[in-house]
């Protein structure tokens, strides 16, 4: 029996009306510099008393009070895994190049996981595999192996990163939840397709590209590979005729305009959850939702901070889930 989200969704529903929409987000890119920018998301209820007015502070705990309503609307775990499972890897990555350059890792683990990063860094530096949740265990043993035989960083972050974009499809299509699906379908696809824009711009090897694609339902990762060691034209051509030729033209302008035109279209199918009151899917768009306007934010903040072109920042924002 599938699980009644009434309340939650009509948490989210209060939460939803405090999202930036469009229109805040060009009121924000006109502001004078960062510290004004920074004023008006205080006025709008971003960070809390103690927070101060440090741009990364104010990002961080913005993302943490986001994950603070999460926990306390839907208590149950794994029910974000899709989303966090990402991030365990990334730790993963930090934990290994840490472990073999004999440094410390610092402050660039990212807490928000399914996994500890001092569990995980612990066991790589021990090598203690098996204290690891299966999904990060034989990947973490095949790239430190890799690394220490090898020395190719590159190959080492293949295989952490196919091993992530694998774990997340097939929690996708483990969910009940068509929301869930769709997300994790288009985070392997769009994945895909920027190993083999960067492949093609590299000129990889064919067995190069076919180990560090995984497989997704939208895409033939086979035909697309041999595209990508054919050279990028042929990449553009194949996606032509798959799903996301509407991203061709984005990716002819520039990785970033590829990157918005996923996240926008992440952003439009979340839409019709607004209409649903009884699932998961509500609380999972606002997620995501949330997410995309921090990192919106992150780059107004860095274009004033940098002296960057508004313009350039503006082709740069992504839709607005409100």
């Amino acid at each position: 029996m599938r699980q009644d989200y009434t309340y939650a969704v009509s948490r989210i529903r209060f939460h939803e009306n405090k999202l930036l929409s469009d229109a805040d987000l060009n009121t924000l890119l006109s502001a004078k510099d960062a510290e004004a920018v920074i004023r008006q998301l205080k006025d709008k209820g971003w960070g809390d008393s103690s927070t101060s007015d440090n741009p990364d502070e104010l990002l961080r705990r913005e993302s943490e009070k986001t994950w603070e309503l999460i926990n306390e609307i839907v208590p149950e775990k794994g029910n974000f895994d899709f989303f966090l499972v990402p991030n365990d890897f990334h730790n993963l990555k930090v934990a290994i190049k840490s472990v073999t350059r004999a440094q410390k890792p610092d402050d660039m683990f990212i807490r928000n996981a399914v996994t500890s990063p001092e569990l995980v860094y612990d066991a790589v530096s021990k090598q203690e595999y098996d204290r690891l949740p299966d999904f990060l265990a034989a990947p973490a043993k095949e790239a430190m192996s890799v690394l220490l035989q090898t020395s190719d960083g590159q190959l080492c972050d293949v295989i952490i990163d196919r091993a992530c974009m694998e774990y997340v499809y097939k929690l996708g299509k483990q969910s009940d939840e068509k929301i869930i699906g769709l997300y994790c379908e288009l985070f392997v696809a769009s994945a895909d397709i920027k190993i083999a824009i960067r492949s093609a711009h590299t000129k990889k090897r064919p067995d190069f590209i076919a180990r560090a694609m995984a497989p997704c339902e939208s895409l033939n990762v086979d035909r697309l590979a041999t595209a990508a060691s054919q050279g990028y034209d042929d990449v553009l051509k194949y996606l032509e005729d798959s799903p996301y030729k509407d991203a061709v033209s984005a990716i002819g302008n520039s990785m970033s305009a590829f990157e918005k035109w996923c996240d926008d279209r992440v952003t439009e199918a979340m839409k019709p959850q607004k209409y649903e009151p009884f699932t998961i899917g509500p609380v999972v768009a606002y997620l995501i939702a949330k997410e995309h306007e921090i990192k919106a934010v992150r780059m107004i903040l860095s274009a004033k901070l940098n002296g960057l072109s508004d313009d350039v920042i503006k082709e740069r924002l992504r839709s607005m889930y409100v």
